[in-house]
């Protein structure tokens, strides 16, 4: 499988992640997308005319979506990544999937006009990452009180990959995790799986400083 790939991007990094924890191999190929602008040039036009990236080539088979291409690796090489056959699950992951697309919308564009400069309204779309970050820490309570630490399952699942990089990085985009102890957490735990890969701005657990530990009766 070729991937073509920028190092920087989060929605990439969905797939290097996956492909890193599922064991598949993949064949990287750099894009140049900034300054160079390649995936809008006709070669990447030609494979995805929606001019973005990542795009996965395997055979004759092209996929330009991050989230179809999660489901993809994790059908072909390990498809308890996507559910446990039930339909509550089914539909779990698929709501988050959808979601994810909103961490992007928000959280990803915001972190694209601070560190590219790039056009928008930056309190509007710094108030929309916030919205989606305060949806996800209560998903994650009602998680935490199934005794579940992850969004779909009592294990990650591909809900978890396309959601995770965004958030991780919505600092970038001058948006803080500090409110948010599920999400931290859940991050933490993520970070922690075996075969755990990292891209810049996302480190692996050794690296975060420890959680705080506050005793009961403490404010």
């Amino acid at each position: 499988m070729k991937l073509y790939d920028y190092i920087l991007s989060p929605s990439c990094y969905k797939v290097r992640l996956m492909a890193a924890l599922t064991g598949v191999k993949l064949d990287l190929r750099p894009v140049d997308f900034h300054p160079g602008a390649e995936h809008r040039g006709p070669e990447l036009l030609a494979l995805n005319p929606a001019g973005s990236i990542p795009i996965l080539e395997d055979g004759d088979l092209i996929l330009t979506e991050s989230s179809a291409i999660l489901v993809y690796l994790a059908t072909k090489a390990a498809p308890e990544w996507l559910d446990n056959g039930t339909a509550e699950q089914a539909a779990r992951v698929q709501q988050w999937l959808s979601f994810s697309g909103r961490l992007t919308a928000s959280l990803g564009a915001a972190r694209l006009h601070e560190m590219l400069l790039r056009p928008g309204d930056i309190g509007a779309l710094q108030a929309q990452g916030i919205a989606a970050l305060r949806e996800l820490e209560a998903g994650l309570v009602e998680q935490g009180l199934r005794g579940m630490h992850f969004l779909a399952a009592d294990r990650p699942t591909i809900a978890d990959i396309a959601c995770f990089p965004y958030v991780a990085l919505a600092p970038d985009g001058g948006v803080t995790l500090d409110s948010y102890p599920a999400i931290r957490l859940w991050s933490r735990a993520l970070r922690a799986l075996d075969k755990f890969i990292e891209m810049p701005g996302i480190h692996r657990l050794h690296e975060l400083k420890p959680e705080p530990h506050i005793e009961p009766g403490e404010a």
